[in-house]
């Protein structure tokens, strides 16, 4: 049974806090551990926002569904952070104390190809640890982070626009980049959740000349309208194919699917043009495709897009501030961090926007 009669976690430097785990079964339990101290080229972030990613809902909050060194190992949820650096340990040579950062979610080997290229998320050492994963993560008054996974956040971003980055808008990005989104470009994105969102906004910071979003829920729909993220947002359980085409005049030149539901990968292949372009970044579920007449025959280039390279998070943060978008304006429920239980029953209805845990 959730403990829901503990008090705030302890913020003092010097003694324990307190930080939310999650066992599964749509539980979430606090433990209280040491403050931690900062070792070599470490350093000590007071956590200000920590928003909670589908990933986190999927496979952790409901079941755990990861295996060997990528399953959850009970350690404090949280892997989208931003906050203060208030200490630094020796070596650190680029971030120091009063810095305000967002924090790339993967530490990695740190020799590895990928890693060198940025790419922590794919790195294969026995070493890789997210943070919320495999270390402790954000939803916590302070998080013990590597200084290379920290990243200067822009005094223009607030720090739920930083955790924003850290992971949802991050995968977004990335997807975009993979696809080579321009003005000469109509894009679908199918799953308006917090990353299709994303992606739908930033789509518009890359020039698309028409931005289309489907989705089942009603809510999302309503909010990329809100918002303007999109021109139009279908029902995906219209079976909006025919009238995506006709909006398009015939189709979209690139599509994501950020659902990682069989009809929405299904959707945005069908809804693209000949030699269009598609990036799956939603996770989990499968998708059963005719693969000649609609792939082969439609010379159509899929791409499979996971999370970010730290490289491509630091030039986003910029491009935030350059293109003037706020990852905030889709945050939908801010909830402080003794409340983090109804903010994962919040996440996990599936009908909000961005769900983020803030501290004073």
């Amino acid at each position: 049974m959730t403990d829901t009669t503990m008090s705030r976690p302890a913020t003092s430097r010097g003694s324990t806090m307190r930080g939310a785990v999650l066992p599964g079964g749509r539980r979430v339990e606090w433990r209280d551990v040491p403050i931690p101290t900062p070792g070599d080229r470490q350093v000590l972030v007071r956590v200000r926002a920590s928003s909670i990613c589908g990933s986190d809902i999927r496979a952790i909050y409901r079941e755990h569904l990861g295996h060997g060194p990528e399953a959850y190992q009970g350690v404090i949820a949280g892997h989208e952070p931003a906050g203060e650096v208030v200490e630094v340990g020796p070596g650190c040579r680029r971030i120091k104390r009063g810095d305000r950062v967002a924090i790339y979610h993967i530490a990695g080997c740190g020799m590895c190809d990928e890693c060198r290229r940025g790419y922590m998320i794919a790195c294969k050492s026995a070493s890789r640890a997210a943070y919320g994963w495999q270390r402790d993560g954000g939803h916590a008054p302070y998080l013990l982070a590597e200084e290379v996974t920290c990243i200067n956040l822009p005094d223009e971003l607030s720090f739920i626009d930083g955790a924003s980055a850290a992971c949802s808008f991050g995968t977004a990005y990335e997807s975009l980049l993979r696809i080579a989104v321009s003005g000469r470009d109509r894009v679908l994105v199918t799953g308006l959740g917090p990353v299709g969102l994303a992606v739908a906004m930033l789509a518009r910071g890359f020039g698309a000349s028409a931005v289309y979003g489907a989705d089942v829920a009603p809510a999302r729909r309503d909010l990329a309208k809100k918002h303007g993220l999109v021109d139009e947002a279908f029902d995906a359980e219209a079976s909006p194919l025919e009238a995506i085409r006709d909006a398009s005049r015939g189709g979209v030149e690139a599509s994501v699917d950020a659902s990682g539901a069989a009809a929405g990968r299904l959707l945005a292949i069908e809804a693209l043009r000949d030699w269009g372009r598609v990036a799956f970044v939603g996770e989990g579920g499968n998708v059963d495709i005719a693969v000649s007449p609609m792939l082969i025959h439609k010379q159509i280039a899929v791409h499979g897009s996971w999370v970010t390279s730290l490289g491509h998070m630091a030039e986003l943060l910029d491009r935030l501030v350059r293109w003037n978008l706020r990852p905030e304006s889709i945050v939908t429920d801010r909830l402080p961090l003794d409340r983090v239980e109804d903010a994962y029953r919040i996440a996990d209805k599936g009908d909000a926007g961005k769900v983020c845990i803030v501290t004073e």
